[in-house]
């Protein structure tokens, strides 16, 4: 089904990239009859891999492998997302919810993903659009003060509602992807890549009171920048670099008409993920 396949691994392969490892598994695939293909720009060879240029990449592969952690597959995404070609991460990082075929499994794994037995996710991504600029996260959307431990003051609305007027270092608006990243350590809720809804979660808010909540993507967000430390205020996505945004400036969310299609096993679990990967206890009794 898959039979020109995109390699994407890090631009710059540090000291501790286990490339030998890699060149493993590319011996191992090169014998699936595929043709595999990788940007000129990488600094990786191997003797399998056929060096081309982006628009030749782009428009002959119908797969890209990624290999590396969540953060390696996010830069593809953002690398490849107005192609939709679909993406398998192979996990060669620490925790890894998108990339996640275990280099242990990467032969089973992949001879039967090239023989039919897959199963493509569409992952959501949140937008945000402010005078005339615009920004995509697959996992969130950050809106904060940009100074330590300084709040900034904001005003959230839904469907041109007020949800509340605030103080708090920053706002994140989150996909469900985003759900077990950044939001996760800020407190937020772990929400099944499943369903189409935003978390949004204040940032140590000044209000005891105010907690997390979720609504559906479909709906209207907007942000109104008040007050804060600095001259601006900062906002970036799926930790790119920090834009300014002036105060008295009105951010403007909404849902990513692409979606990122996943490749998975179709035995992937979600929950299996979850214990291994956030150490959640599993107590199985004998009987």
């Amino acid at each position: 089904m898959f039979k020109n396949i995109g390699i994407f691994v890090k631009k710059k392969i540090s000291q501790d990239f286990e490339d030998s490892i890699l060149d493993t598994m590319l011996e191992t695939l090169s014998k699936n009859d595929v043709n595999l293909l990788i940007e000129d720009s990488f600094d990786y060879k191997h003797s399998n891999l056929n060096e081309v240029n982006h628009q030749d990449f782009i428009n002959t592969v119908d797969l890209i492998i990624v290999f590396g952690g969540d953060g390696t597959l996010l830069n593809a995404a953002r690398e490849y997302l107005d192609y939709e070609i679909p993406v398998l991460g192979v996990n060669m990082g620490n925790v890894g919810f998108l990339t996640d075929i275990k280099v242990n499994d990467f032969d089973k794994v992949v001879k039967d993903i090239l023989q039919g037995n897959f199963k493509i996710e569409e992952r959501n991504l949140v937008s945000a659009q402010f005078n005339g600029k615009h920004l995509y996260g697959l996992n969130e959307v950050v809106i904060h003060s940009g100074a330590y431990a300084q709040l900034m003051r904001y005003r959230l609305n839904v469907n041109e509602k007020v949800v509340y007027e605030q103080r708090s270092d920053g706002l994140i608006i989150a996909t469900p992807t985003g759900s077990t990243a950044y939001a996760l350590s800020a407190g937020g809720p772990i929400i099944h890549p499943s369903l189409d809804v935003w978390t949004v979660l204040p940032m140590l808010p000044q209000s005891i009171s105010s907690r997390p909540f979720v609504i559906s993507s479909e709906e209207n967000v907007e942000i109104e920048l008040f007050e804060g430390p600095n001259d601006n205020a900062k906002i970036c996505a799926d930790g790119q670099d920090d834009i300014d945004v002036p105060y008295g400036m009105k951010i403007s969310v909404s849902k990513m008409e692409k979606t990122l299609k996943l490749i998975h096993p179709k035995d992937n679990d979600f929950f299996e993920a979850c214990r291994e990967k956030l150490g959640w206890s599993l107590s199985i009794s004998k009987n």
